[in-house]
């Protein structure tokens, strides 16, 4: 699945009530998501990380949406030419 595929899935799944949530609320269940993952990665629960992680770009797609970001285009345009500021793969940025 392509993100712009998952970020549509997304949308068609939680727009609806994420959008009712508003911006503001919907940053904080993400935030909350990446508490999760962190600790998950904190005491290595490999059993959690897959889902933790993608309980995050799933809340990351729907802010994305909500702020009218297509998340493909967006990575695409930022770091298809590698580093964003070195514009070297791997980053040669001191």
């Amino acid at each position: 699945m392509h993100v712009a595929e998952f970020q549509k899935l997304i949308e068609r799944i939680y727009f609806e009530r994420d959008s009712a949530r508003g911006l503001s609320g919907t940053h904080m269940w993400f935030c909350e998501e990446v508490g999760e993952l962190t600790r998950a990665l904190r005491r290595n629960r490999q059993d959690e990380l897959e889902g933790e992680f993608a309980d995050v770009f799933a809340w990351l797609a729907t802010l994305a949406s909500m702020a009218h970001v297509d998340l493909e285009q967006a990575v695409r345009k930022k770091y298809a030419s590698g580093c964003p500021r070195c514009k070297a793969t791997p980053c040669a940025c001191p």
